[in-house]
């Protein structure tokens, strides 16, 4: 019987990375891919949590800084800073955007036994861009809504910034 019910639990399959010392994760069907930092091009007079842009295969992706849109101290990029282009709907768009991350840790499966709704306080990161928390041996894991982490001010800004870039791209 024990058998049984351990295989009608649901399981997901989360892309965890590290933002100072704190392990997050985003689920996997909402990543794209993992890049190295590339060069990113600033933007005039957008908000401090996004870093610029990149060119991925010739389309234009904002790159939000999760540390600052984290409120988190700033640190210098190293060999294991990563962008983690991630996808969430919008108005019934799909909008692209890279997150830069510390690093990237792995790919893990969570079944629904290992994971917990978040706690109303203490948290260091606002509990409206938190899903879920997951639980893996001693490691507390912080599940982002990829939907959640951004406004809806902040997407339209992105899809903005996203479409204009395109075209200029476009009509050069």
């Amino acid at each position: 019987m024990e058998a049984k019910t351990k295989a009608t639990l649901e399981s997901k399959q989360y892309l965890t990375f590290t933002l100072d010392k704190e392990i997050f994760a985003f689920e996997v069907l909402k990543v794209k891919e993992v890049l190295e930092v590339t060069r990113v091009t600033k933007v005039p007079k957008t908000p401090p949590f996004m870093t610029g842009v990149i060119n991925l295969r010739g389309g234009v992706v904002p790159v939000i800084d999760l540390r600052i849109k984290f409120e988190m101290i700033g640190k210098d990029h190293n060999v294991d800073t990563a962008i983690i282009i991630v996808e969430t709907e919008f108005d019934g768009e799909t909008i692209v955007i890279g997150a830069l991350v510390d690093g990237v840790k792995e790919v893990i499966r969570l079944d629904s036994s290992q994971i917990e709704a978040p706690p109303k306080v203490g948290m260091n990161v606002s509990g409206e861009f938190i899903e879920n928390i997951g639980k893996k041996g001693n490691d507390f894991i912080i599940i982002l809504s990829a939907g959640k982490v951004f406004s809806q001010k902040e997407l339209e800004y992105v899809r903005d910034v996203s479409s204009t870039a395109n075209a200029e791209a476009v009509a050069v």
